[in-house]
């Protein structure tokens, strides 16, 4: 399909070249992991719902273990669901070329390919009412990368796959069990998606943003890749907003895990400590695609996330995160993840 913006199958055949195959997946341990994960998703439901008081309003979460060509197609779904309204407007009014088709694919299938040797874990958070209700609402397992992340450390393998689902559970029950949640990340991403127009200017000034940036020996890079690089001052703007959620949503996804592990996982500090090291000490191509992509600052982010749960905790006590789900005009801003003091100053203690 190449007469739309982007042609999908083009992107999926790159996407799954660049992943390649990892022959573990298809060993008798590919059965172990379909077993381990329909026994811990529900578990890990249960430690997560105990720790958070969050209960998702979607009934009981679903596993689903997949290999890297499985993850491709499920992201490519995710984001056909996420770009529709804005593709077909695009048409309507920009019809685009059979080669920016393919090049847009290309982009695509580069980044999903790459993404798809290294996830472990995701839980799919878009959801529309007018495709199957079987491929939604999913927490994802990669098989072939948890296999392989295992032998490389020599993972206790039911302890690493219970410490992974408590992860993922915890961003289901925040999307899930916090009612405004998903409509203001999909309200914040759609806003960012109106911003998206081609502006030479605004291409001229980020490059020469770079080139500056280098001459005085910073990185220009460092604030969140070459979205931010290249980024309008709205799109700035909903950027920060976006980094603010994900920051919290993540960083308390860290905190529920550790917590919600104690007395299950008797490995978990390892876990975390190999993880977090692992993410950190990339180099080679992994290290350029990260800082292009902004992984780094988005790691920095997160880190920044539990940071402040931990210093509101410091003040108020445990689960002082509680009063954010109470009100969307609780969430913090990446300026008050930097800042603790400001948003407790900003939010009364529940």
């Amino acid at each position: 399909m190449t007469d739309g913006p982007v042609d999908w199958e083009l992107a999926r055949r790159l996407a799954r070249k660049v992943a390649g195959d990892e022959p573990l997946s298809c060993s008798y341990l590919g059965d172990s992991l379909r077993e381990d994960f329909a026994r811990f998703t529900p578990l890990a439901e249960e430690l997560v719902a105990a720790e958070t008081g969050l209960v998702s309003d979607e009934g009981s979460a679903r596993a689903r273990v997949i290999d890297r060509a499985g993850w491709i197609d499920a992201n490519i779904r995710a984001f056909r669901r996420l770009l529709r309204p804005v593709l077909a407007e695009s048409a309507s009014t920009h019809p685009a070329s059979v080669v920016t088709s393919k090049i847009a694919a290309a982009e695509l299938g580069m980044v999903l390919g790459w993404m798809s040797r290294r996830v472990l874990g995701q839980y799919d958070l878009l959801l529309t009412e007018d495709e199957d209700r079987d491929d939604q609402d999913l927490v994802y397992y990669v098989g072939p990368n948890i296999l392989s992340i295992e032998k490389k450390f020599a993972f206790d393998p039911k302890q690493f796959r219970l410490w992974l689902a408590l992860h993922e559970l915890t961003h289901r029950s925040q999307f899930t069990g916090v009612p405004w949640l998903r409509p203001r990340f999909l309200e914040l991403v759609n806003q960012m998606l109106d911003e998206v127009e081609p502006d030479p200017d605004r291409i001229k000034q980020g490059l020469q943003e770079f080139i500056k940036s280098r001459r005085e020996g910073s990185d220009p890079l460092g604030d969140g890749g070459l979205a931010q690089l290249f980024a309008s001052e709205r799109q700035r703007e909903l950027l920060d907003c976006v980094g603010g959620l994900m920051s919290l949503v993540e960083g308390h996804g860290d905190v529920t895990m550790s917590r919600a592990a104690t007395g299950h996982v008797p490995h978990a500090a390892r876990f975390h400590r190999v993880m977090h090291e692992r993410r950190n000490s990339a180099t080679g191509f992994t290290r350029i695609m990260q800082r292009f992509m902004g992984i780094e600052a988005k790691l920095a982010q997160y880190q920044a996330g539990e940071d402040f749960i931990a210093a509101i905790e410091s003040e108020r006590g445990s689960r002082a995160v509680d009063v954010i789900w109470h009100d969307p005009n609780h969430l913090p801003s990446m300026a008050e993840i930097r800042d603790p003091d400001a948003w407790m100053r900003r939010v009364p203690a529940a």
